[in-house]
């Protein structure tokens, strides 16, 4: 079992951040971060999720352009901002991935399964992705707030990936935090049947 220190760094003194100081997040840091995020687990072993780092003041630009106005400056001050889109063309990646059995003939003609095995899985590796960042010392600031169309003209057009959610890396100013919000009870989200 980890330790407290380590479970208080992943989870229980882990914030979402609004703001950022004027630290960079470097390519190597980028680097260990996906080595890690890509041994989480997901169905099949399908690894749907793509990753787009936004560092450069024209990328960023442009991906302040398509968010919502409560998130667009929390983009522009943050280091890095990281798209997690969704590859819908993952069954082909699934005779390396998951070599075991014919895989990608389960998607075969069945996109709704592909839409909605996208979906969980690469929220799945965004759910990793954060735990990863925290891992290495970085903090996280994932938003949903952005227009998902504009988004994926400005980054994915003529590909085969849609966006899933957008989260900003770096290493947060606590002096912006909001007050915790509180979470709900055992008793209130969980039954043992």
């Amino acid at each position: 079992m980890l330790d407290q220190a380590a479970l208080d760094t992943l989870f229980i003194n882990a914030r979402t951040h609004n703001g950022w100081l004027d630290q960079p997040v470097t390519p190597t840091q980028l680097q260990q971060l996906y080595d890690l995020v890509k041994w989480g687990p997901t169905s099949a072993n399908c690894e749907p999720a793509r990753i787009l780092f936004i560092q450069s003041a024209e990328a960023k630009a442009r991906l302040v352009d398509c968010m919502a106005a409560t998130n667009a400056d929390k983009v522009k001050a943050a280091p890095v901002t990281a798209i997690i889109g969704m590859d819908m063309a993952f069954p082909d990646t699934l005779p390396h991935l998951f070599p075991h059995a014919d895989a990608r003939s389960w998607f075969a003609g069945n996109q709704p399964l592909i839409e909605a095995t996208a979906f969980r899985n690469s929220s799945l590796q965004g759910g990793y992705f954060i735990l990863a960042a925290r891992a290495l010392g970085l903090d996280c600031g994932p938003m949903s707030g952005f227009d998902a169309d504009k988004l994926e003209v400005a980054f994915f057009a003529g590909t085969t990936v849609k966006v899933n959610f957008v989260c900003s890396i770096g290493h947060g100013d606590v002096a912006k935090l909001f007050p915790r919000s509180p979470r709900l009870g055992f008793d209130e989200a969980c039954k043992v049947l």
